[in-house]
């Protein structure tokens, strides 16, 4: 297969590779399943590989064009990035301000708030970095963030940005760009081979674990611009040979034969990947090697190959080719404000209809947007005012962020409850006794900065939901308050088991914490709390588990001996300690109470029950307080505090009270839920303050 590249050779122009239609309808194949696997991911599992796919003819196309026009002479850096601004700017920004607007009418203040916090990423070509920091046991749910497919953007333009540099400096101190490419290649696998097992978001999210396959694509422009005619007798030779064995009779000898077996056997790799591969995986580690080795043998296989010349160049795959840019972008939105809107999946036929609406919004954009500002004359204003715009909807975006979601636009709800975790901390300082490397969830947090501390709550977000209570609780009392958490750990010292299994970070926050209450002499009060639930069994309540059984198992000994060991270390302390059960789980999101109504841009609450069943919480929860029981007979000293007495009655837990959400999300309180418990437990903090 031979790259053309069109431009007179004598021109300084930058040039660029000759139209591949093949390549359009492999550009349609990645976004069809990317899509499929979005609206229906029972159906096609796999079908997040078509990133992969992108990523490869990304590499591909872009360092074709880089490779050939270092050779010439005629790389420019100003029209390189010009011609990407203008590629990619006209359609994000379209689909930016959408979800903007939208999200004005629909979304909640802490939705708003995130919404603005992705927009500002997206503007920035950061996604990715963003989503990987947010991802953890506290972070919503995936499909409720419209814009976290843009991830994968991120990713391309941080690529964008890093390799034309690395290959302009490689060729001015005249080394080999082959060389230099393929051990970036390896380095970036290998990367991504020792990070997916240990840390699988990161190996997902970061851009070092990602390269490769957008560099397998990059050497594979090299050899088809210099290394095609590479072993011409042993290729002959197979052509000839498979051409023996398929066909009936004798071709012509010019290599199609080899391609069209080489391109099938590339469509039967990306086949399998969609088949198999499921999100459950380690990806991408090991697995991302079939779609990247499909992807590029389909495109090297040219534009001969029988699947490439008639299946791929078919005029339907080719025009869902043309749109898979703005229908990448525009379909994940759409389903993500569905869900949002649905408060759960939507039906299939909603599904449905948003595929059909993101499809023509593609068209659309392309048509009246991506062309006419891609070609055509005044280059310098198009581009220089796609950039200004860009920056602006990235200010406005940050600007919703850092001021709240713009709350003064919608009432949340007839109470004018909150769901942002952050209004908890309202009326707290930060204090700095102990490090606080998770500032949003709390870190260290103190009611009064210049008093000594008689109180500590230690624990996770589920020690953190407490701070709304507690503040109303002390305000008229003498009592200054501490919390200090850390998201999902234990509330207790550093654990390593005998399988080798490790909770809890030597010298992590929660170790200092737990230190510096038991040496701190004006502590007179030591609460711990924490999401046991979630540690012990490894998901959510309704949600699949993350857990083998025997994981489970090892878990459940981890909460055993973790909670004996640091009740037994603290006691001896003389401290008054506390340990406070976990409140109970919720079937499904408290937002699904929420009424959102488009015109008045107000929300109310009603028609709707989130309570669940006490003998489920139970039976979800046996073997985790048979642990609280057996150790409240073993320490009579200690203050267990059952939060399911303030939550329940014989029949059901309550995640709402004379219509005042309780719960923010399924397993964290709103501030009105947290002064309930903090009021139905105040006799027990009497009790144990002087």
């Amino acid at each position: 297969m031979t790259i053309n590249i069109t431009p007179d050779p004598h021109s300084k122009r930058l040039t660029h590779p000759k139209y591949r239609a093949d390549i359009d309808g492999l550009r349609a194949i990645a976004v069809l399943s990317v899509v499929s696997f979005h609206a229906f991911p029972n159906g096609l599992k796999g079908g997040f590989i078509g990133v992969d796919i992108f990523f490869i003819i990304s590499g591909f196309l872009i360092s074709t064009i880089i490779f050939s026009n270092l050779e010439r002479g005629s790389f420019s850096f100003i029209e390189f990035y010009s011609r990407r601004i203008k590629r990619i700017f006209p359609a994000l920004l379209l689909v930016l301000i959408a979800c903007f607007v939208f999200g004005w009418f629909v979304l909640l203040a802490d939705e708003y708030k995130q919404l603005g916090k992705h927009i500002a990423g997206g503007a920035g070509f950061v996604s990715n970095f963003m989503f990987w920091k947010e991802s953890g046991y506290f972070d919503n749910a995936a499909d409720t963030k419209p814009l976290l497919h843009l991830w994968s953007l991120g990713i391309e333009e941080q690529f964008y940005i890093v390799w034309p540099l690395l290959l302009w400096f490689a060729w001015q101190q005249r080394l080999n760009l082959l060389t230099i490419t393929i051990t970036v290649l390896i380095f970036s696998f290998a990367l991504n081979i020792s990070k997916v097992y240990s840390d699988t978001v990161a190996a997902f999210y970061l851009p070092q674990t990602r390269f490769w396959e957008l560099l397998a694509g990059s050497v594979l422009a090299y050899l088809t611009l210099y290394k095609q005619n590479m072993f011409p007798s042993f290729k002959q030779k197979l052509d000839e040979w498979l051409s023996l064995i398929i066909c009936a009779q004798a071709p012509e000898k010019n290599g199609n034969t080899l391609r069209s077996v080489q391109s099938l056997l590339g469509a039967i790799l990306i086949t399998f990947g969609v088949v198999v591969i499921t999100k459950e995986r380690h990806f991408p580690g090991w697995w991302a090697v079939f779609p990247t080795v499909g992807a590029v043998l389909i495109i090297s296989a040219g534009t001969g190959a029988w699947l490439n010349r008639a299946v791929l160049s078919n005029r339907l795959l080719v025009w869902f080719g043309l749109i898979s840019f703005p229908l990448y972008l525009w379909h994940w939105p759409l389903l993500s404000f569905a869900r949002i809107i649905e408060s759960e999946k939507p039906s299939q036929g909603i599904r449905i209809a948003v595929v059909l609406i993101s499809i023509v919004l593609a068209w659309l954009t392309y048509k009246l947007i991506e062309k006419p500002i891609r070609f055509g004359n005044h280059s310098t204003v198009k581009t220089i005012t796609l950039f200004v715009l860009m920056v602006a909807v990235g200010s406005v975006g940050y600007y919703d962020y850092k001021h709240n979601g713009l709350n003064f636009r919608l009432i949340q709800t007839e109470q004018n409850e909150t769901f942002d975790y952050a209004t908890h901390w309202q009326g707290w300082e930060k204090c700095d006794y102990v490090s606080a490397p998770i500032p949003n969830n709390g870190g260290c947090r103190i009611l009064h900065q210049n008093k000594p501390i008689d109180i500590i709550v230690i624990g996770d977000s589920h020690a953190g939901h407490l701070a709304s209570g507690l503040k109303e609780f002390f305000a008229t009392r003498k009592e200054n308050v501490a919390v200090m958490l850390e998201a999902g750990c234990y509330p207790f010292f550093p654990l390593k088991m005998n399988d080798g299994v490790h909770f809890n970070s030597d010298g992590g926050l929660i170790e200092k914490a737990l230190i510096f209450a038991e040496t701190t002499p004006s502590v007179k009060l030591i609460i711990l709390s924490g999401y046991a639930a979630l540690q012990i069994n490894g998901n959510r309540y309704h949600e699949p588990s993350q857990f083998t059984e025997s994981q489970k198992s090892i878990h459940l000994d981890a909460f055993k001996i973790g909670l004996e060991a640091t009740l037994t270390h603290l006691t001896k302390a003389n401290k008054k300690i506390m340990y406070l059960t976990d409140v109970p789980e919720l079937y499904k999101d408290p937002k699904s109470c929420v009424k959102r109504n488009f015109i008045s841009a107000k929300a109310g609450i009603g028609g709707c029950s989130i309570d669940v069943l006490k003998k489920d919480f139970i039976e979800r929860n046996t073997a985790y307080l048979e642990i609280i029981k057996e150790n409240k007979d073993k320490f009579p000293q200690v203050n267990f505090v059952n939060t399911e007495e303030i939550f329940c009655d014989t029949d059901k837990c309550y995640g709402m009270k004379n219509n005042v959400l309780l719960y923010s999300t399924r397993d964290h309180l709103t501030p009105n839920g947290s002064k309930y418990l903090i009021n139905g437990i105040s006799k027990s903090f009497l009790s144990l303050l002087p």
